[in-house]
């Protein structure tokens, strides 16, 4: 049976390389190239504030003064400065077009970097470009919580085996497998648009 939606995550899939971005904001804060990074993923405080903000429990705000504490630089719209050379990753934005003109759904599902006072999601204009939208902070939960899956298929009106989840972090497939959702795991966006499209040429055509 054809599938009838993909479900994309945001950061990585639907952008350029989240680590490469981090890595060229720590250099250009004069800190050493992996601090910014091991800070928001890997520093405990640092883990506990992405999982707070992630859930809406904290402003963004709030996150960006812990996390410059961690790093001993000013706090000042940090979120902002630290995706400032984040971009749209266009094959991927493009086959995503592509797949949503051929008639399947396509939904956004991302754990939330906060949306005030930056929205890094305005650029993609994802509530135009897609039929669901699901960020973590406005349902107050975050990947990999099996919920936040259950709720993107109930919007999408699908049921598991009828969709594909593209993401660039392998944990965030359980769920989605027990759900009987297709995963892909984003990579290189050649192979990534590579693998995708082999999923959905029945819908595309060639």
């Amino acid at each position: 049976m054809p599938y009838k939606a993909v479900i994309f995550d945001f950061g990585g899939v639907l952008t350029t390389n989240l680590d490469e971005t981090a890595r060229v904001f720590a250099r250009e804060s004069g800190l050493p190239e992996d601090a910014y990074l091991h800070a928001v993923s890997a520093h405990p405080t640092g883990r506990h504030l992405n999982a707070q903000l992630e859930r809406g429990e904290i402003s963004q705000e709030a996150w960006n003064t812990g996390i410059a504490a961690l790093l001993g630089i000013d706090g000042t719209d940090l979120m902002r400065r630290a995706l400032a050379t984040l971009h749209p990753e266009p094959a991927l934005v493009e086959l995503a077009r592509a797949i949503r003109t051929a008639g399947l759904k396509t939904a956004v599902l991302s754990n939330s970097m906060g949306m005030n006072p930056f929205n890094p999601y305005e650029p993609w204009d994802l509530y135009e470009r897609h039929d669901v939208v699901v960020l973590s902070e406005e349902v107050r939960m975050r990947k990999p919580e099996r919920q936040i899956y259950e709720i993107t298929l109930e919007r999408l009106g699908h049921l598991g085996h009828e969709c594909i989840f593209v993401d660039d972090i392998e944990a965030n497939f359980h769920p989605a497998r027990e759900l009987g959702i297709t995963p892909v795991l984003a990579t290189e966006p050649t192979r990534t648009v590579q693998q995708l499209r082999q999923l959905v040429t029945p819908s595309l055509g060639s």
